[in-house]
């Protein structure tokens, strides 16, 4: 099947075959470990490889690692492939896996990822290809932490500050595809990877065009200069034409992620649960997803996502109520004389974002809150108001995997650490003590009802208000071939694709 797939690819590759996607936001960092934001991640995805990955329906494969076994409950092994390679032609070895864990750990370097590899006791090269991974009790996610792309020991182990290393932007990886220039706010070139573990990629290049104006991503799309991209609900339902439609497949599936109003708890209005409460029942969020989405989004009623084993099924989204959102305003000392009055920020190149806080800003005005709205470039916005914790509340959201994980988020060990994921600074000691309790338990059904109480204990805190869930949709160029939709999305077998 392979040579078959190689012959039909050589045949339809006679002159280069490009790949057109585009980004909206400046990238922050490269490095995979320091890749916190999503127009980074998805770059760097490309670049670098892990030991294993999700398949279309969310089964554990087998990328960099040859095989792996569980020897007991906290030792895991991983064999690596021969076959490995960096991008710079150097062999990947256990010594790369030793070092990767020994970077993320180091007090040195600041990476939310360090949370994932908390419960690791001690990593070892048993031989060049062989590694052992001892933790220091059983965990739930050990296998899944082994998700997190791998780094070049040959290449870093003499850098002096990784955080503000040339590395970051100019990359040597192990991913499918290679990196060769590098420069902010321009399109990003990236080349198929001759020896890739797997097979050469048969598409031989991937451009990222650089567009922050969405509108600027659909006329694209509508002249053929794109290949893949992603729609609006509006674009879907009323501005697609019969030419757009015989030229792209439209792939919709439900959201991977959810957009949420958080609250900077240090700070004083937002420290009284009266508070969160009122703005939670002040807002309509059916009519966020009513007016918004045309109805492709769902209501979000918590942390974790429908489609996972953490989700609780028996909490309800709060239901609109002006009346009682007013009696808690006034039992926490505000009225029509001295109103609650705060500013949400979010990141002006997202517009689905700036419609909601524009929707909630009216919505919250009929309880008597005046609320002022902040819009920001993303690495702005990341660098001046979210990571120095400097705002009222912000409106962001959350990608979550398939086996999702509270600590980095919810924890409360987690508030003040730099570049960490918990800046709303939320303390609940029984949520606390919830997660550590889940994080030793790798019975399924046990674990999925301490992350449903975790679920519950979180939403009755209000520390953020759950919004929607958007639809994921996605318009792909028919040209490009077999593009499988799974769980994961379409990605997944991306070195498979032939454009013709």
């Amino acid at each position: 099947m392979k040579k078959f797939a190689l012959l039909v690819a050589m045949v339809f590759n006679l002159a280069a075959s490009e790949l057109y996607m585009s980004f909206s936001s400046n990238i922050g960092r490269l490095n995979p470990i320091l890749a916190t934001d999503s127009a980074s991640s998805e770059i760097a995805d490309w670049l670098f490889a892990s030991l294993i990955s999700y398949d279309k329906n969310a089964n554990i494969r087998l990328d960099i690692a040859k095989s792996y076994k569980f020897t007991d409950d906290k030792t895991l092994i991983f064999e690596i492939k021969d076959n490995a390679y960096w991008h710079d032609g150097v062999q990947i070895t256990a010594d790369d896996v030793v070092f990767t864990f020994n970077t993320i750990k180091s007090p040195e370097v600041f990476t939310p990822y360090a949370q994932e590899f908390r419960k690791v006791a001690s990593v070892t090269a048993l031989s060049n290809l062989k590694v052992q991974i001892k933790y220091k009790e059983p965990y739930f996610k050990a296998l899944e932490s082994w998700m997190m792309p791998l780094l070049p020991k040959h290449i870093l182990q003499n850098e002096t500050d990784l955080m503000t290393s040339k590395f970051n932007f100019a990359p040597i990886g192990s991913g499918d595809y290679m990196i060769k220039n590098f420069e902010q706010s321009k399109d990003i070139e990236l080349y198929a990877f001759d020896k890739y573990f797997k097979h050469r990629p048969y598409i031989d290049k991937v451009i990222y065009k650089y567009l922050p104006d969405s509108s600027t991503e659909f006329l694209m799309l509508k002249t053929k200069k794109l290949d893949i991209g992603g729609l609006s609900p509006l674009q879907l339902e009323r501005q697609l034409d019969d030419a757009f439609r015989k030229n792209y497949k439209i792939i919709e599936k439900g959201g991977d992620n959810y957009t949420y109003l958080g609250f900077n708890l240090t700070n004083k209005k937002f420290a009284d649960p009266r508070v969160r409460e009122a703005i939670s029942l002040a807002i309509d969020r059916q009519e966020l997803v009513d007016i918004i989405f045309l109805g492709h989004a769902k209501v979000c009623t918590g942390p974790f996502l429908p489609k996972s084993f953490a989700f609780n099924p028996n909490i309800k989204a709060p239901i609109q109520n002006i009346q009682k959102a007013k009696e808690l305003l006034k039992q926490a000392g505000y009225d029509e004389t001295h109103p609650l009055t705060f500013e949400i920020a979010t990141n002006s190149n997202n517009r689905l974002r700036m419609y909601t806080a524009e929707i909630i800003q009216r919505q919250l005005l009929k309880a008597g809150v005046n609320v002022k709205i902040k819009g920001m470039e993303w690495q702005a916005f990341l660098n001046t108001v979210v990571n120095p914790r400097k705002f009222d509340t912000v409106l962001l959201g959350w990608s979550l995997s398939v086996v999702p994980d509270a600590f980095a988020i919810w924890h409360g060990s987690q508030v003040g650490k730099k570049g960490g994921f918990n800046f709303i600074s939320y303390k609940n000691q029984k949520v606390d003590t919830l997660i550590d309790e889940a994080e030793k338990t790798i019975d399924k059904a046990k674990l999925a009802k301490k992350f449903q109480e975790i679920f519950a204990e979180i939403t009755k805190d209000n520390p953020t208000l759950f919004l929607y869930i958007p639809n994921s949709i996605t318009a792909v160029n028919k040209k490009i071939n077999p593009v499988e939709p799974g769980i994961t999305g379409i990605m997944h077998n991306r070195i498979e694709w032939i454009k013709q």
